[in-house]
């Protein structure tokens, strides 16, 4: 289904250089797909330093993820506007949890052995578990490379379908770090075994490689999904995931789900930002669309 797969680097290159040209959005427009991207957001913090404290900062700005004054200038204040989820260490699941009670925003961890994903596999599947016992929502684990690079298919597929039992009822996005996998040809196959053992979104990074979320190798991943549901009848989630900081990049992986996936791929039970720095300068640009004036970014901390 999957093996030989050709994939044309610069056809893909030139397919996403058209995006922003064919499709723009501007004035009230180009504000409504931009709090459409607040929805999508996974509001992330996966610092070394993280503390109880952070996350509760994070949590209340996920509860509230723009300015009144912004939200009275928008006309949303009905809407209940907040991000997609909340992804943290697996230590930092329960002060999210508590922080987040009530607001039906899902608690997202990392896990496996996060970044890496080279710990044995009993204790990452451990991880997970204790994820979800704590209260996680959705799990973000990693794959092991060396079975891409020496397209270990079946190894592959057999780790993936373990961390997907060990997820139970938990949604799991599957971490493909698409910046290590070397080819386009490795993204697309590495793409099509992880929804094969079950993943319910596949991802593009960790956000700690060199290189991070790319359009190109979007654009990859979101073929092979489409492939996959034509093949299947079933439709997987997408989140691309580092090195997204401004509104404008929001702007054009929007455009790029709706182009390729259709309508519902601008939900977020079927897609997903990993971008919390992008967050402010959304909400920046959504306050120059109200009163014409750029604020200075230290007002719209994430955090």
């Amino acid at each position: 289904m999957f093996e030989g797969h050709a994939v044309n680097r610069s056809a893909a290159e030139r397919r996403v250089a058209t995006l922003a040209g064919r499709r723009t959005a501007k004035k009230l427009h180009q504000a409504a797909w931009l709090v459409n991207a607040i929805r999508l957001v996974d509001l992330t913090t996966l610092a070394g330093d993280d503390t109880a404290e952070r996350v509760r900062r994070l949590c209340a700005k996920a509860r509230r993820p723009l300015a009144d004054r912004i939200v009275t200038g928008l006309g949303i204040e009905g809407m209940g506007l907040t991000v997609g989820a909340v992804c943290v260490y697996p230590t930092m699941v329960p002060h999210a949890v508590e922080a987040l009670e009530g607001s039906g925003i899902p608690v997202a961890s990392v896990a496996t052995g996060f970044p890496a994903g080279l710990t044995p596999l009993d204790l990452r599947l451990a991880e997970i578990r204790w994820a979800v016992s704590q209260g996680a929502q959705e799990i973000d684990i990693v794959i092991t490379r060396e079975h891409v690079f020496r397209q270990d298919w079946q190894a592959l597929h057999d780790e993936i379908r373990a961390m997907r039992e060990a997820c139970g009822a938990a949604h799991m996005k599957a971490i493909l770090a698409t910046g290590d996998l070397r080819t386009l040809e490795n993204v697309y196959a590495a793409s099509m075994v992880a929804m094969q053992a079950g993943a319910d979104f596949i991802k593009t990074s960790t956000g700690k490689e060199d290189v991070n979320a790319t359009l190109p190798v979007s654009l990859v991943m979101v073929r092979a999904l489409r492939d996959y549901g034509a093949a299947t009848g079933y439709r997987i989630g997408f989140k691309p995931a580092g090195g997204m900081k401004q509104a404008k990049e929001a702007l054009s992986w929007q455009i790029l789900m709706k182009e390729e996936l259709g309508r519902p791929w601008l939900e977020p039970d079927l897609f997903r930002f990993g971008a919390s720095s992008m967050l402010g300068d959304i909400e920046r640009q959504l306050e120059h669309h109200i009163t014409g004036r750029y604020a200075a970014s230290h007002r719209h901390a994430a955090s």
